[in-house]
């Protein structure tokens, strides 16, 4: 193959095409990076394992023949959903093991220009919720891929059925499946931030100040409570359920001091959360999910591992 020549003139050496042709690989992969990394962690629900797939993604795309690749978004969608799915049957054995209820490890959530539009910041937003990742969890591998490249990204079936190296009918019909598990697993929550942010200040303001009457009036008849720790730290190790079990736990838990403690409200999986940072570090974060006005669930993640990587502004 002839090195390619300048504008200039100049005929590129063996080592500058070759360093020429590297760099533009490297840079093919990093434009799509953040989607892979979106991908994977829809599919695993973490952050960690994630981007592992997506090293090993890139560590199959450098060594691929290139020449042969027409598009490349494509191919590294399919290397990184099948490398999620093997990722994620190893992950569910694991989780069988797991000390008390599993969530979703939190991420800090921004979509910015990435999605102008209200509809399908939405859609992305509801895509990564904390509600969708845990009844994802009820799915198939192969149900969660199909969901995830559909439902979150709007893949076409076609492009689906490539990349899983299944029909077409059979993806139709795994998307059907997975569509249907979603839709009884979970209610449809209110999506405006504000209101829920409003929710759980007064939520939170209820119970340190000592209003059990106000605190259970927010809360729905039917109203849980999941808390994650992975048994290294203090929090519920089943699912509390009532509002008056979950509005007196609360209760309880605000009158115990805790020194150098601060609140901060970020944006986490597509909403409002609270987090509470104990000597700079995140130590709780509290989300609520809202349906008229009332909260119906409440997330209590305090496992430290999941709450190590978030980002804070």
């Amino acid at each position: 193959m002839p090195f390619p020549v300048g504008w200039d003139g100049h005929v590129a050496t063996e080592t500058e095409y070759d360093v020429a042709g590297v760099n533009a690989i490297a840079e093919a992969f990093e434009a799509h990076r953040p989607f892979l990394i979106g991908v994977a962690y829809r599919m695993l629900g973490r952050v960690a394992d994630a981007e592992d797939v997506v090293q090993e993604a890139w560590l199959r795309w450098s060594g691929a023949d290139h020449a042969a690749v027409r598009d490349a978004r494509a191919f590294l969608v399919r290397i990184t959903t099948r490398l999620a799915i093997d990722r994620l049957r190893q992950a569910q054995a694991r989780r069988e093991s797991y000390v008390g209820p599993w969530l979703p490890e939190p991420v800090t959530t921004d979509f910015g220009p990435t999605a102008p539009d209200t509809a399908e910041r939405a859609v992305l937003a509801d895509s990564v919720s904390l509600a969708v990742l845990v009844v994802l969890e009820s799915l198939s591998p192969l149900e969660r891929a199909v969901f995830v490249l559909r439902e979150a990204f709007g893949f076409p079936y076609a492009e689906i059925a490539t990349a899983l190296d299944r029909s077409e009918a059979a993806v139709r019909q795994l998307a059907g499946r997975a569509r249907r598990h979603v839709d009884e697993g979970r209610r449809r929550y209110d999506v405006d931030p504000a209101e829920r942010r409003d929710l759980t200040e007064r939520f939170l303001a209820a119970a340190s100040g000592g209003d059990l009457g106000e605190l259970l009036a927010l809360l729905a008849p039917d109203v849980r409570l999941v808390g994650d720790s992975g048994g290294k730290a203090k929090a519920p190790l089943r699912v509390i359920e009532s509002a008056d079990k979950v509005g007196r736990f609360f209760f309880a838990v605000s009158k115990v001091p805790v020194t150098g403690s601060e609140f901060r409200y970020i944006e986490v999986n597509g909403a409002p959360a609270l987090v509470v940072l104990v000597e700079g570090r995140p130590e709780t974060l509290i989300q609520v999910e809202a349906v008229d006005g009332r909260i119906h669930t409440v997330y209590v993640i305090r496992n430290p591992d999941k709450l190590a990587s978030l980002t804070l502004p």
